[in-house]
């Protein structure tokens, strides 16, 4: 398809949207160009979502305009989207798995046949397939496919709807590296066939790396835009929270200390009655951090909760300070010297209508110096919890102010303030910096370090390697499951790291 790559494919002009209290999007410009991939960065709030939306038809703008191929359009729905040749990739994948390929495609095209003739589906679903490079077997069911492969069958669905302009929110958040190096070898022939792109990421390395053009949106506003060529990571990271963030972590080498949490062979059955974790072990000694990696869904969440006495091992056990704790609460674990940050911090973490003092407060209210004969000493609780957000800098009108109110930046701080201060001296720590902007992260990772350096054994759970080779003193990788294998963070690489994700083991020496 021919196309002229000096004429916007799309235009957003003064788009202003106000919501009750917040103008989420404030005189936004951005134009993007057939044949580019143009990034959208900001932190958490900083209005991305909202101006896709509205270019997507989910919301209506309060004033600016929106040109397609030059002519100025009213975008109603998702479906006049999409009628105006728009695709969403949406970072959850919207697939049903029980029906196949072509049958997820078919869905939503109309027709008074339905899903009963899949026969020029699937002759086109080819078609497109073979065009844009996208191999994917039409007749799979999608609960058979790989993560890259139900990626590969969203952005089928777009193409097969006739999309030029596709808008992908957080696409590599749940892909391996190796998955991540294929997206982007198919974004770029998207890209060469004259697609237009719009990658939204918090990734700056992978922004760097895909992006032809970027725009840096914060507070709503846009206030930087420019071509990786001109800038780097650091100065992204700055336009994004308006003041200089370091990205270099001084992990010294230091010595490690006893055992405080090992995991000896233990096997746990998931929620659909698999074995989500299968004979692992592992140890955790004071003075250092083991970084588990991993796909999302590989076991991850079951292991956490095995560790901390929410769900049952069937094989193996679980020792703090050589104690076994396999059959002991949650509560009794805290008590041996176990803290937990659970990757669910809205579920599992904090009860959104307290304030943030009683959340701060959930675990302890019932010890001295807190309580006395049955009550609580108010003014002992304040001092504390004004001591907690002062030291781990919990941004909050009040100590009064509901938590749910917070941004899940301090949200996270919240529970990462109660469970710091516990003085257990051993940290299970799951997706610490998931939902949090640039800033928050800093700050978690500076925590987690200085609890390193004062000695705590640290077991993190991290989906986002690059954060697990940050902070790790030696890694293991979950695979469905099973250990692919446990090395030390400073004689691995990234790209190991990254084939031992999709099974694939390093040959020994």
């Amino acid at each position: 398809m021919t196309f002229d790559p000096a004429v916007p494919m799309l235009e957003m002009t003064g788009i202003t949207k106000r919501f009750p209290g917040v103008i989420a999007n404030d005189q936004v410009n951005l134009s993007v160009l057939p044949g580019r991939v143009h990034t959208l960065l900001g932190e958490n709030g900083a209005g991305k979502s909202t101006l896709m939306k509205i270019l997507y038809g989910l919301y209506q703008p309060d004033s600016g305009s929106i040109c397609l191929n030059g002519s100025t359009v009213h975008i109603t729905s998702p479906a006049d989207a999409i009628r105006q040749g728009i695709g969403m990739i949406h970072q959850h994948f919207m697939l049903v798995p029980t029906l196949t390929v072509a049958e997820n495609i078919a869905l939503g095209l109309g027709g008074r046949r339905g899903l009963a003739d899949m026969k020029p589906v699937r002759a086109r679903l080819r078609e497109v397939s073979e065009q844009f490079g996208l191999q994917v077997d039409p007749d799979a069911y999608i609960w058979q496919l790989a993560v890259g492969e139900r990626q590969r069958a969203e952005i089928l669905k777009a193409l097969y709807r006739d999309a030029r302009l596709l808008v992908l929110d957080e696409p590599t958040a749940v892909l391996t590296p190796p998955e991540v190096d294929d997206l982007f070898t198919t974004l770029r022939q998207l890209a060469t066939s004259g697609c237009g792109l719009v990658f939204i990421s918090h990734k700056l390395h992978e922004v760097m790396e895909i992006s032809d053009d970027i725009t840096v949106l914060r507070d709503g506003r846009v206030v930087g835009s420019a071509v990786p060529s001109e800038v780097t990571r650091e100065s992204l990271a700055e336009l994004m929270v308006g003041r200089p963030v370091s990205f270099q972590r001084n992990v010294p080498v230091q010595p490690t200390g006893d055992v405080r949490l090992a995991v000896c062979d233990i096997t746990v059955v998931g929620d659909r009655g698999n074995e989500a974790v299968k004979g692992l072990s592992f140890e955790v000694r004071a003075g250092e951090i083991l970084g588990i990696a991993g796909v999302s869904g590989n076991g991850q969440r079951e292991l956490a909760e095995a560790i901390f006495g929410l769900r049952q091992t069937t094989t193996g056990e679980i020792l703090v300070d050589s104690e076994p704790v396999g059959e002991a609460t949650p509560r009794e674990i805290r008590d041996a010297g176990l803290a937990y940050v659970p990757e669910e911090r809205m579920r599992d973490g904090v009860i959104g209508e307290f304030t943030v003092a009683e959340n701060l407060m959930m675990v302890d209210f019932a010890r001295g110096p807190y309580a006395k004969w049955g009550l609580l000493r108010r003014s002992t609780i304040e001092d504390r919890c004004q001591g907690l957000v002062n030291r781990y800098a919990v941004k909050t009108p009040s100590l009064n102010t509901l938590t749910s109110s917070l941004s899940g930046g301090n949200i996270q701080k919240v529970v990462i303030a109660r469970e710091f201060s516990s003085g257990g001296g051993i940290f299970l720590v799951a997706q610490p910096t998931r939902g949090v902007d640039i800033g928050a992260a800093e700050y978690i990772h500076g925590q987690l370090l200085e609890q390193r350096a004062n000695g705590s054994a640290i077991l993190l759970i991290s989906e986002d390697l690059d954060e697990v080779m940050q902070l790790s003193d030696r890694v293991l990788v979950l695979l469905e499951g099973e250990a692919m294998g446990l090395v030390e963070r400073r004689e691995t690489t990234f790209a190991e790291i990254g084939l031992m994700m999709t099974g694939v083991v390093p040959a020994e020496g």
